[in-house]
């Protein structure tokens, strides 16, 4: 392109930082908005290494990132009663989401990534996309790149009333916390592997992931566990397990500490009604467990005139996919080839449509069949 795009990517989590460094290195003039106001380092857990994390690391120069991560060496899965019931020796890495996120920042300047950066309303026009701010001001770009995930507000700009989410019917309670709180037995038939209990339309698997520092040594690591369990939106559940502390009903997911008590205590009174004894533990060493309802949505286009959505923004998989970083990876470095390659905007943004929506739309009934005995 004669002139290098003006580029506001709303999102400054691993999806618009991938997005940005790309374009930034390319020579556009790239700003990323990001809501938070102490920024996202230290919030990640593991990401299993995919082709696309590969290829991203590779493309910016730091392969190396990749190569680096916690090993369960063999996958179990238990009975009630504890025993293991099937064995697979089918080692797997967990990469640090904190040491690649930190590897993709390091490369954006500061003053191409704006924390507190809340966008309150988005316009787009023949002359390009107005950003309004909640904490007052706008500014106006050529390209908008929506990487704000589930609750998407750029997604909405592009769909409107049918950009909605599609409840799935479950939720994943979710606790993470330094690997020396799991308890003696549980430490001896958890760590270093992952693992898996199964029971009618509910299920939780657990596996150890870096520590938040991207640490990997024995005693640094942390535990992750991951419990899907129905919550009906009809009977009320899913909009208790959502409520926080405060009494604060939450759309898409509870973070670590809102949760109430009472609802904690009912979580561990659970685990120990229903779960092995191993993993009962597990779920009660975490005093600060967390929520995520299960959603999905498939964009019927990642495109409008001046916009593009990328990651979560534009398809929303279920979790038991593992692919949402890798997704994200694939969108931004497709979106990046064909803004370099085409001088023409609108061209440039139909051939991302028509090489990365195809892509989107089969992980996402990749998790469908994937969590079709939760529904």
């Amino acid at each position: 392109m004669e002139r290098k795009l003006r580029i506001g990517i709303v999102g400054g989590s691993l999806g618009g930082l991938f997005a940005g460094v790309l374009l930034h290195r390319s020579g556009f003039d790239v700003t990323v908005f990001e809501r938070s106001t102490q920024g996202l380092d230290g919030r990640g857990a593991g990401l299993v290494g995919q082709r696309e994390i590969f290829a991203i690391l590779r493309e910016v120069g730091c392969e190396h990132v990749a190569q680096v991560g916690v090993v369960a060496r063999e996958r179990i899965t238990l009975d009630r009663e504890g025993r293991i019931l099937e064995r697979q020796a089918t080692p797997q890495m967990q990469i640090s989401w904190d040491r690649m996120f930190r590897t993709f920042r390091e490369r954006l300047p500061d003053d191409r990534y704006r924390l507190g950066a809340g966008v309150r309303e988005v316009e787009q026009s023949d002359h390009g996309v107005l950003l309004r701010f909640e904490e007052g001001g706008d500014e106006t770009f050529d390209l908008l790149i929506g990487a704000d995930g589930v609750g998407s507000q750029v997604r909405l700009v592009l769909g409107g009333d049918d950009a909605r989410l599609s409840y799935a019917g479950y939720a994943a309670w979710r606790g993470l916390f330094p690997e020396d709180g799991l308890p003696g037995e549980a430490a001896r038939q958890l760590l270093e592997r992952f693992a898996f209990f199964h029971r009618p339309r509910s299920h939780i698997l657990g596996y150890l992931v870096p520590g938040p520092d991207g640490a990997t040594e024995p005693g640094r690591r942390r535990y992750n566990w991951v419990w899907y369990r129905p919550a009906a939106a009809a009977s009320g559940a899913l909009a208790a397990a959502l409520t926080d502390r405060q009494g604060k009903r939450h759309r898409y997911s509870l973070s670590p500490g809102a949760m109430r008590e009472e609802d904690r205590e009912a979580l561990y009174a659970e685990a120990d009604g229903v779960l092995p004894a191993t993993f009962a533990a597990a779920v009660r060493a975490d005093r600060s467990p967390f929520v995520q309802a299960i959603y999905d949505y498939v964009s019927p286009t990642m495109i409008g005139e001046r916009l593009a959505l990328l990651g979560d923004a534009a398809f929303v998989v279920r979790t038991h996919t593992a692919m949402g970083v890798a997704k994200a990876a694939g969108d931004a470095m497709a979106l990046h080839a064909c803004l370099v390659a085409e001088k023409d905007l609108g061209a440039a943004l139909a051939a991302y449509d028509a090489k990365r929506r195809p892509v989107g739309v089969a992980i996402a009934e990749y998790g469908r069949r994937l969590g079709a005995s939760l529904s």
